[in-house]
C-alpha cells in the first residue's frame, strides 16, 4: 500500500530502478570526429540531402520513451486503486461480523452486503479466518472458517423481521469464543438495551468497527380506528429537518385483485419524531384493506397490517322510536345512538329492510312480539351467524313472549309482570350489580357505585339458567342472559335501554359492555388474559423486507403470547386466525417509538458509503501502448523519414490506431479478450446454462432457477458451481456447460442452420438439453399446447434419438435420490428421455436393466422446474408451488429431480455399473 494504492506484484516496482541507466545509454552519442579542411568541401556548398539524422535525441523524445516504460513497469504490477479502506489496517486476526440484521436494517441490506462482501474480500487476501453473529439470532453460535468460505454465505445471511431482546446480549456474549479477534458491527441505525455490554464483551477481544448508515430509519404503528375514519402514526429515527412520506393503503377492489386504494401524505416537521394522518374511508372499503405501508420503504416495520379492528359493525335498531324534541333522554334509542355511533355505522329501517342488508347486530329495544314471517327471517340470520340484542321494557313485561316455552329468540324464560325493587310499592331499595365472574364476558370491568337497577324482568328457573347468565344483580337475579341459536347469539338485558329502569345507560360501564359483547367493535384488540388457551393459527407472515408470504406450514401460537409475547422464532409478524376473527401482529407496537442508536467515543463508526477498489493495470498499460506508438511517429519525424515515407507509414498508422482505440475503448480485439476470459471461467468450473428466449421475464426465470438449483447443489453435493450463464445459440460457444435448460416460449424465433450446427455438435460431445413446456398445468408434453407444438419445430432439425416416457429403473431416478416423481411447479408425471435398446431386459439378481450405457442427449417435459427452483437474491422462493406442506413437499421434490439430473449428467451410467459390479467380480474370480 502507498496511501490508497495497492499493487497486486509490488516487487516489480524494483524495475523503476533501471530507468536511469536507460537514459543514459539511450543518450550516449559517438565521440566527436577529428576535424581536417578540405578544399573540395567547397563544392558541395548550398546542396542539401534528401535524408537527414539528428546529432542525438531530443529531450521531450528521451522523456517521452521514459514514461513509456515506467508506466508498463507500474501496469505490470497491479495497481489498484483503494483496494483497502483506509480505516482497515492489515491485521491476521479472526474476524467476528456481527449483524443486527432486524427489520430495520432491510432498507440498506443491499448496501450492507456489498460492504461486506468487499471487506471479506480483504480478510481473504489478508489469509484471515472469519465468522458471523446475527443478534436475532443469536442460537446459531460462533464458527471460525476462511472467510472466503463465509463470503459464499452473504446470499444466506438475511435480516429477520423483529428485533433483538434484552436476553439476547448476553446469550451473544455466551457464545463468543476464547480467543482475540477483531470485529465489525453492522448496526441497523436503532438503540436499544444490551448494546453496551456486548461492545464491551467485544472491545475486550480486540478492535471494534462500527458500519452504520447515515440515514433516518421509519416505521409505522397500526392503524386506529377513530370513529368513521382511520388514525395513522408514523415514526422516524431522527429529527433533523422537515421530511413528508407517502403512505399507501394496500387492499383488494370489488373483483378481489390487490389495488392501492388510498395515498395519505403524512408531514415529520422539524425537530418531531412523530408525523400523524387521519384517513376518511366508508365502511365497505375499510373492509377490503389488508396493509398501511410507507412507500419507498423496503423493511417490515413501514408496514401496518390490518386485521378485524378495522371493520365498523353495521347495526339496525329496531323499536323504541324517535323522540320529540326536548324529549330525547326518554327515548331507548337516544342512549343505544349515542353508545354506537362514534365507532359503528347504523342503518334505518323496519325488521324486513334491514334483514337483506345483512347487519352484524340488530338490536330489539322493548320489542315483544313479532309476525311470524319476521320471527321466522330474524332466526335464520341469527342461525347463519348473526348477534341478536334485546332490551326488556313495559312491553316485553306485560306481554306473553316465552312463558310457558322458551322462544327461539329469547335465552330464557321470562316471568309476567317484572319486578319493581326501588318504587313507594316497592320490596326494597334499588339493587346493584354483583360482580362479574370470571367465565362471564364482563370479568374485569369496573362497576362503579352508582349504577343501580329498580325495575327488570325476571327469568323463571330453569335448569339451564345459571349457564345463560352473564351478568346479575346482588341479589342473585339476572341482569344479563345469553345463549348460542346455531352460529349466533340471542343476548337479553332484563332492563331498559333507557334511564327508566336502570342508570346503567347514564355510565361508562354500558358501553363497555356493549363492546365485550362484540356490539361496538368485535374487533377491538382483546386483552392478553382473555385469549389466554386459546390457539391461533398464523396465516401471512411479514419478512424483514415486508413481503408478506403464506404461513400455513407454521405452528400454531397461545393467545396470551400472540398479544404480550415479543416477536422472534416462535412468533413472526403477520396475520393469524383464531375460531371467530382475525388479529393482526405487526413489527411495531401502537406505543412505539423509533431512537438512533449513540455509540461510545471509544467506538469507530463509518458509513456504509465505500470508495470502490479501481484496477489501473490496464488503463496503464494502454497509456504505455499510446506512448510507443506516438514515440515511432516522433522517431520518424526527427530523422526526416516522415514525410518521404508517407505512403508506406499511411497503412501502418491506421493499424496503429485502431489497435489503440480497441485496447481504450474495447473493439474486436477487446470483445474477443472478454470471450477468452469467459472461456477460461467455464471450463475453470461447472457452470450450468440457460438458452436465451428472448422473453426477459422467462429468461430471468430460467436463471433464478439455475442458481437456485446451483445452491441446492452446492449445499447437498460435493458439486459446486460457479453462478449460472445464459448462452446465445447464435454466437456462444456451446461446449463448456454439461448442461443447457431450454425453455420452450411459444413466440420464440428459430435459431440457424449455424446455431443447429452448433447444437448437434454439443449433443454428440455428450452435451445435454433440458427442453422445458412449462404446459404442464394445461395439457401433457405433444401438441396439445402452443409451447408443445413449438417444441416439436425446434426439435425436428436436432439429431435426437428415440424418446419414450422415463422408465421406473432409469439411472435418472436414482442418480442421487430415489424418485419416482419429478414435479416443478407443475406435477405432472410425463418425462420423456432416450429411448432404452430393444434387448435391454432384466437380468436374474439385477435389481435394474442396464439402460442408456450413456447420458440421454435431452430431457423433456412440462412441469416448469425453473419456477421450482427459483430463488432471490435473499435465497427466498420467488414463485409459490402447491399449498400449505403438501406444496414445500413438492418443491422439495423439484430440487431432488434437478440434483439427480445434474448428476446424471456429471456421472453418466456410474449408478448402472454398480448394480453389476456382483458379476464382474464373480466373472474375474474374485
Amino acid at each position: 500500500m502507498i496511501g490508497a494504492l495497492g499493487f497486486s506484484a509490488p516487487w516489480l516496482l524494483a524495475a523503476l530502478v533501471a530507468l536511469p541507466v536507460l537514459w543514459i545509454i539511450l543518450r550516449a552519442v559517438p565521440p566527436a570526429p577529428v576535424r581536417r579542411r578540405f578544399p573540395g568541401v567547397a563544392l558541395l556548398l548550398g546542396l542539401t540531402d534528401s535524408d537527414s539524422v539528428a546529432d542525438r535525441t531530443p529531450w521531450w523524445l528521451m522523456l517521452l520513451r521514459m514514461l513509456a516504460v515506467a508506466a508498463m513497469i507500474i501496469g505490470l504490477a497491479g495497481p489498484v486503486l483503494n483496494p483497502r479502506s483506509p480505516d482497515a489496517a492489515p491485521s491476521r486476526a479472526p474476524l467476528l461480523v456481527v449483524l443486527d440484521a432486524t427489520w430495520a436494517s432491510a432498507a440498506d441490506w443491499t448496501a450492507q452486503s456489498a460492504l461486506l462482501e468487499d471487506i471479506l474480500d480483504e480478510a481473504a487476501r489478508d489469509g484471515r479466518r472469519a465468522a458471523y453473529l446475527r443478534l436475532t439470532d443469536v442460537a446459531q453460535g460462533v464458527r471460525f472458517a476462511p472467510a472466503a468460505d463465509l463470503k459464499r454465505r452473504i446470499g444466506s445471511m438475511v435480516p429477520l423481521p423483529w428485533t433483538p431482546q434484552t436476553g439476547d446480549a448476553e446469550a451473544a456474549i455466551a457464545a463468543l469464543p476464547d480467543e482475540d479477534f477483531d470485529s465489525i458491527w453492522m448496526s441497523d441505525g436503532l438503540d436499544r438495551a444490551g448494546r453496551a455490554v456486548l461492545l464491551a464483551a467485544l472491545e475486550a477481544r480486540g478492535e471494534v468497527t462500527v458500519y452504520q448508515s447515515a440515514g433516518e430509519v421509519l416505521g409505522l404503528t397500526p392503524a386506529v380506528p377513530n370513529g368513521a375514519g382511520v388514525s395513522l402514526r408514523a415514526l422516524r429515527s431522527g429529527d433533523e429537518g422537515m421530511r413528508e412520506v407517502s403512505v399507501a393503503v394496500h387492499g383488494f377492489d370489488p373483483a378481489g385483485n390487490p389495488q392501492i386504494l388510498a395515498r395519505v401524505p403524512m408531514v415529520f416537521e422539524s425537530g418531531a419524531m412523530e408525523a400523524e394522518a387521519e384517513l376518511s374511508l366508508p365502511s365497505e372499503l375499510r373492509a377490503r384493506v389488508t396493509r398501511f405501508e410507507i412507500e419507498g420503504q423496503r423493511s417490515a416495520g413501514a408496514v401496518g397490517l390490518s386485521d378485524d379492528s378495522l371493520h365498523r359493525r353495521e347495526i339496525a335498531i329496531i323499536g323504541g322510536g324517535r323522540a320529540r324534541e326536548g324529549m330525547e333522554l326518554l327515548s331507548p334509542r337516544h342512549y343505544l345512538d349515542r353508545a354506537l355511533e362514534p365507532s359503528a355505522d347504523m342503518i334505518e329501517g323496519d325488521l324486513v329492510d334491514v334483514l337483506p342488508a345483512n347487519p352484524d347486530v340488530i338490536i330489539l329495544a322493548d320489542v315483544a312480539t313479532l309476525a311470524a314471517a319476521e320471527a321466522a327471517e330474524l332466526t335464520a340470520w341469527v342461525e347463519r351467524g348473526g348477534l341478536l340484542l334485546r332490551f326488556a321494557g313495559p312491553r316485553l313485561a306485560s306481554s306473553d313472549v316465552s312463558r310457558d316455552t322458551e322462544d327461539p329468540l329469547m335465552p330464557v324464560r321470562l316471568r309476567a309482570g317484572g319486578r319493581a325493587v326501588g318504587g313507594a310499592m316497592s320490596w326494597g331499595e334499588p339493587k346493584t350489580l354483583a360482580p362479574f365472574s370470571d367465565d362471564s364476558p364482563f370479568a374485569g370491568l369496573d362497576i362503579p357505585e352508582d349504577v343501580t337497577v329498580s325495575a327488570q324482568v325476571l327469568a323463571q328457573p330453569d335448569p339451564e339458567l345459571a349457564a345463560r347468565v352473564i351478568a346479575a344483580l346482588g341479589d342473585g337475579t339476572p341482569l344479563v342472559t345469553r345463549k348460542s341459536l346455531g352460529a349466533g347469539q340471542v343476548i337479553l338485558f332484563h332492563v331498559t335501554a333507557n334511564a327508566d329502569w336502570s342508570t346503567l345507560p347514564l355510565t361508562g360501564l354500558f358501553v363497555e359492555m356493549l363492546e365485550r359483547l362484540a356490539v361496538l367493535s368485535a374487533m377491538a384488540a382483546p386483552e392478553a388474559e382473555i385469549l389466554a388457551g386459546t390457539t391461533w393459527q398464523p396465516v401471512q407472515v411479514l419478512d424483514a423486507f415486508g413481503r408478506i408470504s403464506n404461513a400455513a406450514t407454521l405452528a400454531g401460537v397461545d393467545g396470551a403470547d400472540l398479544m404480550a409475547a415479543p416477536l422472534g422464532r416462535d412468533l413472526h409478524p403477520g396475520i393469524y386466525e383464531g375460531a371467530d376473527r382475525r388479529i393482526a401482529r405487526s413489527v411495531l407496537p401502537r406505543d412505539a417509538a423509533l431512537e438512533a442508536a449513540t455509540w461510545p467515543a471509544t467506538a469507530t463508526v463509518i458509513g456504509l458509503a465505500r470508495r470502490p477498489a479501481v484496477p489501473l493495470g490496464g488503463w496503464l498499460l494502454a497509456l504505455a501502448l499510446l506512448a510507443l506508438a506516438a514515440d515511432v511517429v516522433a522517431s520518424l519525424a526527427v530523422s526526416g523519414r516522415l514525410i518521404s515515407a508517407r505512403p508506406r507509414m499511411g497503412k501502418a498508422a491506421v493499424i496503429l490506431g485502431a489497435l489503440a482505440v480497441s485496447a481504450v475503448m474495447g473493439g474486436p480485439h477487446a470483445a474477443r479478450a472478454q470471450d477468452d476470459i469467459a472461456a477460461i471461467d467455464a471450463s475453470a468450473e461447472i457452470v450450468l446454462a440457460h438458452v436465451i428466449t428472448g422473453d426477459r421475464g422467462i429468461d430471468a426465470t430460467a436463471r433464478a432457477g439455475l442458481l437456485g438449483l446451483s445452491e441446492t447443489l452446492y449445499f447437498r453435493t460435493s458439486v459446486e458451481p460457479a453462478p449460472p450463464r445464459g448462452v446465445d445459440l447464435e454466437a456462444d460457444e456451446l461446449a463448456f456447460y454439461p448442461l443447457l435448460y431450454w425453455p420452450v416460449t411459444s413466440v420464440q424465433s428459430q435459431p440457424s442452420d449455424a446455431a443447429y450446427a452448433r447444437l448437434n455438435r454439443y449433443l454428440r460431445a455428450g452435451g445435454m438439453i433440458v427442453f422445458d413446456t412449462r404446459d404442464a398445468d394445461i395439457a401433457r408434453y405433444g401438441s396439445a399446447s402452443p409451447t408443445g407444438r413449438k417444441l416439436q419445430q425446434l426439435a425436428a432439425p436436432l439429431d435426437i434419438p428415440p424418446l419414450e416416457p422415463l422408465p421406473g429403473d432409469h439411472v435418472l431416478t436414482r442418480a442421487f435420490y430415489l424418485l419416482q416423481d419429478f414435479p416443478g411447479r407443475w406435477a405432472s408425471r410425463e418425462v420423456w428421455v432416450e429411448a432404452a435398446p430393444a434387448d435391454a431386459e432384466k437380468i436374474e439378481g439385477m435389481p435394474f436393466r442396464n439402460l442408456n450405457d450413456g447420458v440421454s442427449p435431452v430431457v423433456i417435459g412440462g412441469n416448469d422446474w425453473a419456477a421450482a427452483w427459483a430463488i432471490d437474491e435473499n435465497g427466498a422462493p420467488l414463485y409459490p408451488v402447491g399449498r400449505g406442506f403438501a406444496g414445500e413437499r413438492q418443491r422439495e421434490l423439484a430440487h431432488r429431480f434437478g440434483v439427480n439430473l445434474v448428476m446424471y449428467v456429471l456421472t453418466g451410467n456410474y449408478k448402472s455399473d454398480q448394480v453389476h459390479v456382483p458379476a464382474l467380480l464373480d466373472r474375474l474370480g474374485q
